[in-house]
Parts: C-alpha cells; structure tokens; sequence
C-alpha cells in the first residue's frame, strides 16, 4: 500500500497501481478520481497541497499534486494523446501496458521501445486552457490562502541559493547543450527527482509579464489580461467534462505538475524540423510557441480535479451549499445589523462624512446580475460618484479602499492617453491562434473603479473611440464582444463598475450620486491612510465577509408586496406624471432589492420598499439642488 505521502509527493504511484489493478478495464480513470477525490474531503488536506498562486516553481517537485485558482483566459484546440500504450523489449520481446494519461511525454525504459501498431494501443483526447492567476485578486486575498497552507515545500534538490536569481541567459544557454537531459528522460519516464540536469531549467515562472523564452529572440508574453501582474501562467490539460467550464471562468484545480524540460527540447526540435519541411506541420512557428513555451516557464497541470468557484474569498466556506456552510452563514447573519452599521460608518468617512454616499456605495458593492431577461441584465447597479475632487488623491484612497474590502478589483485610469494606448478588448491572433487578452477580460464580481477625475480635453483616436465605446457596452449590457477579425462575439461578464467624476460621468450608470463633503481635511493622503489604519483586521474581515456573503444570497417579492408596489408606482405617476417613469421604478426596486439584502432579509418588506423611497428622493433633490448650481449636472 502507498504511504500517506505519496499520493501529494508521487501521484504517479498511485496512478500506477490502480492502473495495473484495473487494466484493460476502463473504469481505472474513474477509480483515480475518485481516490484523489476522497483523500480531499479528509481533514484539511487540501491545505497541504502546494499552490503555483503560493509557491515559486522550482520549489515545487515535478510529478508531484498542485493546486491552482485561476481564470480561464483561453482555450487550445483539443489534442490527441496515447491513453493507454504498450512497450516492447527488442531482446526479450517482453511487452508491458503503460498510462498516457496525466503525461506530456510517454515513458519508455532504456530497453524499451513503444509498439505504435498495437491493439492495445487506446488513443484520447484532452482540452488545453490557458489559464492565469484570477486578473486583479487582492493581496488580502493572497495572504490569506498563503497563510492557511500547510503545504511542506523547498527548493528543488539542483536548486543553492547562489543560483536563487539566475539570469534567463543561463536558463537559454542550458538549452544549448540538451543531450543529456534527452537521454536522462528518456530513460526515467514519470519520476525525475534523482536527476540534476532537467532541473537546471526551472525558473522562477512568476516574474513578470514578459519572460525570456528559450530559443526565440521575442520575450514570451503570458497574456494576463491587467497590466503589471504577476504569477505564473500554466497551460491546464483537462481530461473530464471540459465542457462545462467556459473561457474566463474562475477554476481551482488540482493535478500532477509537469515541468519536464524534455518539452523545451522536443517543441524546439519541432519548430527546426517544420522549418525545413513546411509541409511537415501545419501548425505556424508562432503557433508553435505560443502552444508550447517552455515548462520552466508556462507549466502544465494535468487535471485530476476541477471545480467552478463561486468565489474567491479565502474568509468564506468554498461551496455555501455544504452543512458546515450553512452553519457559518446562520452564525454570521445573526450579527449582521452590527457590521453593516460599522461598514456604513467606515465609508461615511472615507466619503468625507457622507453617508447618503456611503449607503449607495454598500448598494453597490453586494449588487450582482443575477439573471438575464432577453438581453437585459437584470441585478447591475453601476454608480457614478460625481462631485469627486479634482485630484486623483482621494480617488485614489477610495479605490485602495474598496480594494481592501472586495476579493478582486481594477482601477482605470480614464486619461485620453490610456483611452488611445491600451488594450481593452480581447482579439484573436490567427497567426498564432490564440485569444490575446485585453483590460476588460474580467473574472465575475470583480470591481471595476473607472476614475474620470484626470480626464482633460484631448482627441480620441479610433483605439480610444472602441474602447470608450466597450466599457460603455459593458456598463449597459454587461458584455464585452471579443474581437474575431472577421465576426464579433458576445461575451457575457458581471462586473461591478463604479465611476468617480468631477462632474456627471461621460459613461452610463444606473444610478449618479453626487457627494457632499460634510468635513475637507487639511491634509487628504494623512486623513486617508489614518482610516485604514484605525479599523480592526479582526473588523475589516467582517467587512469582507458582508459584502461577499450578500452577493451569494437569494432574494425574491412575495405577490402580496409586488401588488403593493405596483399600487404605489401608480399613486406616484399620479401625483408627479412628469418626473417618475419606468426608469424609476426600475432603479427603486433595485435599490429595495439590495437595501434588504444589506440588511440580511431576502425577501421586500414594506418598510424596505418605503426607505428606498425615501433614499431615492434624498439623491434625487441632491442632484436637483446641484443641477440649480451648474446648469450641465443632470
């Protein structure tokens, strides 16, 4: 029997014997899931299971169980592989079945050769995604998976920490001289850990944006969708119910990591051989690289286990439907009132004592699409905060706010320069086949802070007129459409999107509140900072926990409050036929929505529905006060 390490440390061994259990049966693959799937549910184990989000490559041991949360940024064409193979000795003729499965490279023995005419050969197919870390995650939310691992990993055994940094020239001057790596895999197969020279090429994957890719003189690019992130990007092979997982879905899966640097060698191989022989590949060089980076770079996980996230806040039970989760949602909405009076209080001051703002801002905060009528997002609740002061200080601190309450968030920047020079929209490259990636391939329930407050007259070019032009779309429809060169294609997103202006937004929004500071302090970064500063982490992590947990809870109108407010809709259209239109009605219901959501209460009260009344007549008249003021306000 294996020991209770080996199914983290040696998966393969694992594999291997229920392969050889289980052959030329095919329930075998069932049979490994379901052992991998067990050992998770045991007391915390998924905690010991090193993460790439945590955890630098090279101190991870090749072959060995990871886990990664991340996004699907794109998905590779399904490829062909041996499931199932058989060897042969030339001297003895003594034959031996082998998996393919969980494999980049079939494994041989020195005296073996594969038999490709073999009936027993099975051949599969698998899907490659593209995924990188979840665009714009926290570091709250880092430090708190980090912190919970009880993963035990160290620096792979060729690893001194003279060479902890290396230059990626030593890396591509390694791949200069590969024989014998080719010969050392070729002999070890699935377990490499006792050889130094593959080793020699594991970098450190999660330094920057552009890497160095062995053999090509262009930097790889790993295509994360914001600017300036980091983490490693790994090329995800999926081997059950691929369909069921779609292009910028958050995933946490758990598979055997595969750094082998026999990849760098055979790809290379590939692209000199198709380059004498045209007809040899179909695939472009440029395919090619982008396909196949090196595995010191882009490492593979081949999928055990995938699961759909809900969400990524590391302070909530992953999947709220469970028991013990059901437990922890009763416990915490029991002192609800409490957090949410504290939240307000929190935000009041960090809009300058203003809690009308502060209301609308937590409104905000735990809005979501919840479904889609037609085309209509129905549950988008995009504010515009205008009346910002014109410095980008304290819009600043309030996106860094936000930024410590929510698991994922992104600040634009909206100058007429980003507007003309960035890349907002996914396109697709033919030539290399792949999806290149753009600012607005967001993860769902990420907060988009668009600040308008540096804004100056300027002219916008065709880039700049698109990409005004999509976060428009996207603020409307909750869309973003991927550029396919020849066709357009509608990608759905649930973005949260607030808008901070001197003025009323050149963008659309559901609804515009414009701030009253109640207090100017004298010195805005010194006040700012003190806010974050005074709050309790212990607090801070209700906050976190309020403004997720809402998100996740159902909400419906009994027929005999939906009566009531139709009765109330009408007495108004009565009184004041000019002023109260559908749209009216509309954004009131929304804000009654999450006003009793905020409260704990999944279902409108009549005392709900009269406070988000009273506070749409508050913004409103506030609005009218400031349209008396500055005549182009409303």
């Amino acid at each position: 029997m294996p020991c209770v390490a080996d199914w983290l440390n040696n998966p393969f061994s694992i594999v291997q014997g229920i392969f050889a259990q289980n052959v030329p049966n095919s329930d075998w693959e069932k049979k490994v899931t379901e052992y991998f799937k067990e050992k998770l549910k045991e007391n915390n184990a998924t905690n010991w299971v090193p993460s790439l989000n945590d955890v630098p490559v090279h101190y991870l041991k090749p072959n060995s169980l990871v886990k990664f949360r991340c996004m699907v940024q794109d998905m590779f064409d399904p490829e062909f592989y041996m499931g199932v193979y058989e060897t042969v000795d030339p001297n003895t003729n003594a034959r031996v079945l082998h998996f393919g499965k969980y494999r980049d490279v079939a494994e041989c023995g020195p005296q073996q050769e594969i038999d490709l005419n073999s009936s027993q050969t099975v051949t599969s197919e698998r899907q490659t995604f593209y995924c990188v870390p979840v665009p714009g995650e926290s570091a709250w939310v880092k430090e708190a998976y980090t912190s919970a691992s009880q993963a035990r990993v160290s620096p792979s055994t060729s690893y001194t920490p003279s060479r902890h940094k290396r230059s990626y020239e030593e890396d591509e001057d390694m791949d200069l001289h590969p024989s014998k790596q080719k010969e050392q895999h070729m002999g070890s197969g699935g377990d490499i850990h006792g050889c130094v020279e593959p080793k020699r090429l594991e970098t450190e994957a999660s330094a920057g944006h552009h890497l160095i890719s062995p053999n090509c003189s262009p930097p790889l690019d790993l295509n994360f969708p914001l600017p300036g992130e980091k983490g490693p990007a790994c090329l995800v092979k999926v081997y059950e119910s691929w369909d069921s997982f779609k292009v910028n879905d958050i995933l946490e899966v758990y598979g055997i990591l595969s750094v082998d640097p026999v990849l760098s060698i055979v790809n290379s191989e590939e692209r000199d051989s198709s380059a004498l022989d045209p007809m040899e590949c179909m695939d472009t060089a440029e395919e090619q690289r982008v396909h196949s980076p090196p595995a010191s770079l882009v490492p593979r996980i081949h999928v055990i286990l995938a699961q759909k996230l809900q969400h990524i806040n590391p302070l909530l039970p992953a999947c709220l439907n469970e028991e013990e989760s059901k437990t922890f949602v009763s416990n915490f909405m029991s002192e609800l009132s409490p957090v949410r009076a504290e939240l307000l209080g929190f935000l009041t001051h960090a809009l300058l004592g203003d809690s009308l703002a502060a209301e609308y801002l937590i409104l905000h905060l735990i809005s979501t699409v919840y479904a889609r009528r037609d085309v209509l997002p129905l549950g988008k609740f995009t504010v515009n905060l205008s009346g910002c002061p014109r410095n980008s200080i304290f819009t600043e601190h309030i996106y860094r706010i936000i930024q410590q309450l929510v698991p994922a968030s992104y600040r634009l920047q909206m100058t007429i320069e980003n507007m003309n020079r960035s890349r907002f929209i996914p396109h697709k490259d033919y030539a290399a086949n792949r999806l290149v990636s753009g600012v607005l391939q967001l993860a769902s329930n990420t907060s988009l802070v668009v600040d308008e407050t540096q804004l100056q007259q300027g002219q916008l070019d065709t880039t700049g007129v698109h990409n005004v032009t999509a976060l428009g779309n996207l603020i409307t429809w909750q869309k973003v459409d991927y550029d396919f060169n020849y066709h357009q294609m509608e990608f759905p997103c649930n973005i949260n999107v607030l808008t901070t202006s001197e003025g009323r937004s050149l963008l659309p929004s559901d609804c515009q509140i414009h701030l009253q500071p109640q207090i100017i302090p004298p010195n805005m970064e010194e006040y700012m900072n003190s806010l974050l500063t005074a709050v309790l982490p212990s607090v801070l992590n209700k906050f976190r926990i309020y403004l997720s947990l809402l998100r996740l809870l159902d909400y419906s109108i009994s027929d005999e409050v939906t009566k009531a407010v139709e009765e109330d809709f009408v007495e108004m259209r009565k009184n004041d036929p000019e002023s109260i239109t559908a749209d009216d009605l509309h954004r009131t219901l929304l804000v009654a929505r999450f006003l009793s959501l905020s409260a704990g209460q999944t279902t409108l009260s009549r005392e709900r529905w009269l406070r988000a009344k009273q506070l749409e007549a508050l913004r409103k008249a506030r609005l009218q006060q400031q349209k008396c003021v500055n005549g182009n306000e409303l």
